[in-house]
């Protein structure tokens, strides 16, 4: 299906489930019908707001992760569940609407420090160009919210690490030949 043939459901949709675990994360997995309701024959990250038992207030914006059977993993960080007190094993419920404001791609500006490391080294700049607008936008979000030069720069250096194509953990995942 075309980017251009797509049209989103402009409806709410709203089901009871239970918060489980994935490794350490907690999340709902969205059967591949209920994704369907937002948006028929979505298969990238797709983009929503979602409450758990009304809150927060207003929806957050998250993207679900496909599974690649055409359902989706909900992960619910805290700033989703603190407002509810939502923990693993608890049943609630989720109301999720597709984010037709989203927008894709890194929305935090990259930090000076960064992109002088990737002009001086093209394995590492191919690298970063590779990656899908998701994590970029990830890493610059991260980079964009710490507080200090120092934290920065060692993240910065982790980060060209792992964009040369070593092994490494970098932002909670596991980067193997530069992704």
């Amino acid at each position: 299906m075309s980017e251009q043939q797509w049209k989103p459901v402009m409806h709410e949709l709203e089901f009871q489930a239970t918060i489980e675990l994935r490794g350490i994360n907690p999340f709902i997995l969205v059967s591949a019908e209920q994704a369907a309701e937002l948006a028929p024959g979505w298969r990238r990250p797709m983009p929503v707001l979602v409450q758990l038992n009304g809150g927060p207030s207003p929806a957050w914006p998250i993207n679900m992760m496909p599974v690649g059977d055409g359902s989706f993993y909900l992960y619910l960080d805290n700033q989703i569940r603190k407002p509810t007190q939502a923990t693993v094993g608890d049943e609630v419920t989720v109301t999720l609407r597709f984010d037709t404001t989203y927008k894709a791609g890194p929305t935090d500006s990259m930090p000076e420090e960064l992109a002088t490391a990737l002009s001086a080294n093209a394995v590492a700049a191919t690298n970063w160009e590779k990656l899908p607008p998701s994590r970029k936008k990830d890493v610059l979000r991260y980079l964009a919210r710490l507080q200090s030069s120092d934290a920065r720069q060692s993240n910065i250096v982790r980060l060209m690490f792992v964009l040369e194509g070593n092994e490494g953990r970098y932002l909670a995942r596991t980067w193997k030949g530069g992704a």
